[in-house]
C-alpha cells in the first residue's frame, strides 16, 4: 500500500457504515456482502486487525450466530467501525466546522462556510449559478409545465409591453430602429425558450449582409462564428476584437429619445419581473433573463442587437457575442441556490425585517395594518435572523479553536429565544400583565417539546424514506440523553417542590346543592392553585432551590463540554484525512471573524426590535376566544425561531447522517434547560419582572413524558419512519391537548 500524502479530490470517503453505497442500506445484506467482499483498509485510518473477518466456516456466506460463533464479536467490531469516521472537506475551515458539528455544545450547521471552487460542484449546481449567455445543446423538450407557466405568469404582459413601446418608438420617428428592435423582442419574450440573443460585432463586416460580393477579409471568421451553434462545453463566449464603437451609438439624437421615453417604461416592467421571479425562487431563471436584457441588451445599438434560434447562423461572416439564451424558465433545484453563503429563502426573508420595523415603529396607530399583521410579519422577520445568526456561529467557530467555538455557540446560540423571552418578561412587568410570563413558560416548554419528539421525528421519518433504516452512534446519543434528563429534572423539580409541600387555593368556590334533590351539597371552585406568595414556604424554601437549581445546571453544560471535547472526545470517532490536516491554500471563507461577529450583532438587535414588536402586538392574538394562550405559546412562538434548525436536521437526514439530525433538537432543548432558562431566572434577580420558575401540570407531565419516550426509541441506535412518526404522533397529540387546554388563570 501506498502511503503518499493524498490530495483534496483522493482523501477518504467515510469508512464502511449504512450510508456506504457498497454495503447498501439493508443492514444484514450489507454485513453479508462484508463477508464476502471484506473492503480494503487504509493506513490513514484502521489497521487491518479492525476489519470484520469471517470465519472459516463462513467464508463464502455468513451463517446464521448459531453456526458462527464469533458472529457477535464481528457485529461489535462492525459497530466500532460505523462509528469511526474520516471527515472529507475542501480545506481545513470546512473541516473545523463538520467536526464542530459532531461536538456537544455546538449548533449543527449544514451549509458551506466558505466559498467552494465552481469546477468541483455538481452539475445541477453548476447549472444553478450559470449565466445565460452561453449557448448549449439542448436535445430535451422546449414545452414543458414551468415554461407555460412562464407566459401565463410574466410572458404575455412583458411581450404587451414591448409591443406598445414599439409602437411608441415608431410614432418619435427618431426612434424607429428602437422600434423595430422592440417589436423583435415583443416576439422573443412571448416565447423565449430556444431562442437566442447575441450581438453582431465589427461593422466593417455588416456590408456583406447587402453585397455578398464584397471584398471584405472573411478569413479566420469560420473559427469564430460556430458560437451560436450548439456547443457540447458550456464556456462563456470571450469578447472579441473589432466590436463597435460605443460613442458613435451615444452621439446620436435616436438614442436619447430612446433613453427618455422607451427604456424608463421597460426599467418598471423589468424590475417588476426580477421582483417577482426572484421571489419564486424556483423561477429565478426568468429573474437573469430580465436583469441581463435591462442591464446589457437595452443600452445596445438595435442594430447590433440579433435574435435568432439558438442553432440558427444568420450572419456566419459576423464576429459575434451570445447575451441571451434560455431553454427553462423554472429549475425545482433553485432551493439550493445562495447567495454569499445564505439559501436563497433566508435572503429573501430578510426585506421582512425592514417592513416590520417600518410599519411597526411608525404606524403605531394601526392606520395601515393591524396588530394581527404586525404580529404575523415581526415574528415571520425572526426567521432570516436566525439563519444569519447561525451562519455567523458556524463561520467564527470554524475559523476558531473549540474554546472560543464554544463561547461563541453558548453566548449566541440562544440569543434569538433569549430576545424574546426577556422582551415579553418586561412587557409583562410594564403593563402589569402576568399571562405574557406564562407565554414564555409556554414557550419554553414548546421549544423543548418540538426539539425533543418534532424534530427527531421529521427527520426520521423523512431520512427512513429514502434509506430504509438509519444507524447513529447510541453511545454519544447517550450523552445528550443524559444531559436531558438532568436538564428537565432539573428545571421541573421546583414544580414537583412546590406540588409536594405547597397549599391549594381556590377561587369563587360555589355551594351547589345536590342531583336529584338530595340534602347534599358540593362545593364547585374554579382557578386552583397552589399559593405560593402568602407564607415563607416561596421565599424561605422554593426561592432558594430555584437558584441552587439555575447553579448546577450551568455547572452540568461545562461539565458536559469538558467530557466531550476533552476527556472522552473519542467517544464521537471523528478524524480528519490527513490531505485536509494542514488546509488547501486558496480556500476562501464566506465571512470572516470579524464580518461574523459585526453580523451577530447586527442581526441580534434587529432580532431585538422585532422580539419587541411581536410581544407588543401579541395582545390581539391571545384574546382569541377560541385558542388557548397554551397552544401558541407552544407552537407560533416556539417553533417559528428554529425553523432553519429543522431545515438542517432535515438535510442531515435525506444525506443519511441521522446522528447530527438527532443532535440538532438535544442540542437546542439541552441549552433551553441549562442556558436559558438560568439566564432568565438571573435576569429576574437582578431585575425583578416576576418571573418565577413553576410550570403548570400540563408543562410538567409533557415534558417529562417526552423525555422519557425519546429516551425510549434511541435506546438501540437504528431509526426508521416508523418510529419518527410515533415521536410525531405524540408532538400532535400535546399539541392537541394544549390547543383544547383553557388559558392561564387570570388571562
Amino acid at each position: 500500500m501506498s502511503s503518499r500524502r493524498r490530495r483534496p479530490a483522493e482523501q477518504l470517503h467515510d469508512l464502511p457504515s449504512e450510508s456506504d453505497p457498497k454495503l447498501g442500506d439493508n443492514p444484514e445484506q450489507s454485513h453479508d456482502q462484508l463477508c464476502r467482499d471484506p473492503p480494503p483498509h487504509s493506513t490513514d485510518t484502521l489497521s487491518a486487525s479492525h476489519l470484520p473477518t469471517c470465519p472459516a466456516l463462513c467464508t463464502t456466506q455468513c451463517m446464521p450466530e448459531h453456526a458462527c460463533p464469533n458472529h457477535r464479536a464481528r457485529d461489535d467490531s462492525w459497530e466500532e467501525i460505523q462509528r469511526k469516521r474520516t471527515i472529507r472537506a475542501e480545506n481545513e475551515v470546512e473541516a473545523n466546522k463538520l467536526v464542530n458539528n459532531y461536538r456537544f455544545g455546538f449548533r449543527k450547521w449544514k451549509s458551506h462556510v466558505t466559498a467552494r471552487p465552481f469546477e468541483v460542484r455538481s452539475q445541477v449546481v453548476k447549472e444553478l449559478h450559470s449565466e445565460l449567455n452561453v449557448i448549449k445543446p439542448h436535445p430535451g423538450r422546449l414545452i414543458t409545465c414551468g415554461n407555460v407557466v412562464y407566459v401565463l405568469l410574466f410572458g404575455w404582459w412583458v411581450s404587451l409591453a414591448y409591443l406598445f413601446i414599439g409602437l411608441l418608438m415608431f410614432l418619435t420617428i427618431a426612434g424607429v430602429a428602437h422600434g423595430k428592435l422592440c417589436w423583435k423582442l415583443s416576439c422573443y419574450f412571448l416565447w423565449p425558450f430556444g431562442k437566442s440573443i447575441h450581438q453582431v460585432g465589427n461593422p466593417s463586416r455588416r456590408c456583406c449582409e447587402q453585397a455578398p460580393d464584397c471584398d471584405c477579409d472573411t478569413d479566420g471568421t469560420e473559427d469564430i462564428s460556430p458560437v451560436l451553434l450548439p456547443s457540447p462545453t458550456e464556456v462563456p463566449i470571450p469578447e472579441l476584437p473589432g466590436r463597435p464603437l460605443r460613442s458613435a451609438y451615444w452621439r446620436r439624437f435616436s438614442t436619447y429619445v430612446w433613453l427618455l421615453l422607451g427604456y424608463p417604461p421597460l426599467v418598471v416592467i423589468h424590475s417588476l419581473a426580477c421582483f417577482l421571479s426572484w421571489i419564486l425562487v424556483f423561477t429565478i431563471p426568468v429573474f437573469k433573463m430580465n436583469a441581463r436584457t435591462l442591464g446589457v441588451i437595452l443600452l445596445l445599438a438595435p442594430e447590433d442587437v440579433s435574435v435568432s434560434t439558438c442553432s440558427e447562423r444568420k450572419h456566419p461572416v459576423y464576429e459575434t457575442r451570445a447575451l441571451l439564451c434560455c431553454y427553462h424558465a423554472a429549475n425545482w433545484y433553485y432551493y439550493k441556490y445562495t447567495v454569499d453563503g445564505i439559501n436563497v429563502f433566508a435572503v429573501n426573508l430578510l426585506p421582512l425585517v425592514i417592513v416590520a420595523i417600518v410599519i411597526g415603529y411608525i404606524d403605531r396607530e394601526n392606520q395601515f395594518a393591524s396588530s394581527n399583521v404586525k404580529f404575523a410579519i415581526a415574528i415571520c422577520s425572526i426567521i432570516p435572523l436566525s439563519h444569519y445568526i447561525g451562519m455567523g456561529i458556524a463561520s467564527i467557530s470554524a475559523q476558531s479553536n473549540f474554546a472560543v467555538g464554544a463561547v461563541v455557540n453558548a453566548t449566541f446560540g440562544s440569543i434569538t429565544e433569549l430576545t424574546f423571552y426577556i422582551t415579553a418578561l418586561l412587557r409583562g412587568h410594564r403593563e402589569a400583565n402576568p399571562c405574557l410570563q406564562e407565554v414564555v413558560k409556554a414557550a419554553l416548554t414548546g421549544t423543548l417539546l418540538g426539539c425533543i419528539l418534532f424534530i427527531p421525528g421529521i427527520c426520521m421519518i423523512i431520512g427512513g424514506l429514502r434509506h430504509s433504516e438509519q444507524r447513529f452512534n447510541s453511545r454519544s446519543t447517550g450523552v445528550s440523553s443524559a444531559l436531558l434528563f438532568i436538564s428537565v429534572g432539573g428545571v421541573f423539580a421546583p414544580t414537583l417542590f412546590s406540588k409536594a409541600y405547597g397549599n391549594l387555593v381556590c377561587d369563587a368556590c360555589t355551594n351547589s346543592p345536590g342531583a336529584n334533590g338530595t340534602n347534599s351539597s358540593q362545593f364547585v371552585c374554579r382557578n386552583c392553585h397552589y399559593d405560593l406568595s402568602n407564607g415563607t414556604l416561596f421565599h424561605n424554601h422554593v426561592e432558594p432551590l430555584v437558584y441552587t437549581v439555575c447553579a448546577l445546571l450551568p455547572a452540568a453544560y461545562i461539565i458536559g463540554l469538558i467530557f466531550t471535547l476533552k476527556t472522552h472526545s473519542h467517544i464521537y470517532d471523528i478524524h480528519v484525512g490527513e490531505g485536509q490536516a494542514t488546509g488547501q491554500p486558496g480556500a476562501v471563507v464566506h465571512w470572516s471573524r470579524w464580518r461574523s461577529l459585526l453580523i451577530l450583532i447586527m442581526a441580534t438587535l434587529l432580532t431585538s426590535a422585532c422580539a419587541d414588536l411581536a410581544t407588543e402586538h401579541i395582545q390581539p392574538i391571545l384574546n382569541q376566544p377560541n385558542v388557548s394562550q397554551y397552544f401558541i405559546g407552544v407552537t407560533v412562538l416556539a417553533m417559528v425561531p428554529e425553523i432553519p434548525e429543522i431545515v438542517n436536521g432535515i438535510q442531515f437526514a435525506l444525506q443519511n447522517n441521522i446522528s447530527l439530525s438527532l443532535e440538532v433538537g438535544s442540542c437546542i432543548a439541552v441549552q433551553v434547560c441549562m442556558l436559558q432558562i438560568p439566564i432568565l431566572v438571573l435576569f429576574n434577580a437582578c431585575y425583578d419582572v416576576g418571573f418565577v420558575l413553576l410550570f403548570s401540570d400540563i408543562h410538567l407531565w409533557a415534558s417529562i413524558f417526552s423525555v422519557i419516550l425519546v429516551n425510549y426509541i434511541f435506546m438501540d441506535g437504528k431509526s426508521d419512519y416508523f418510529q419518527g412518526t410515533a415521536l410525531v404522533v405524540v408532538y400532535l397529540i400535546l399539541l392537541a391537548l394544549y390547543f383544547f387546554a383553557p388559558s392561564p388563570p387570570g388571562c
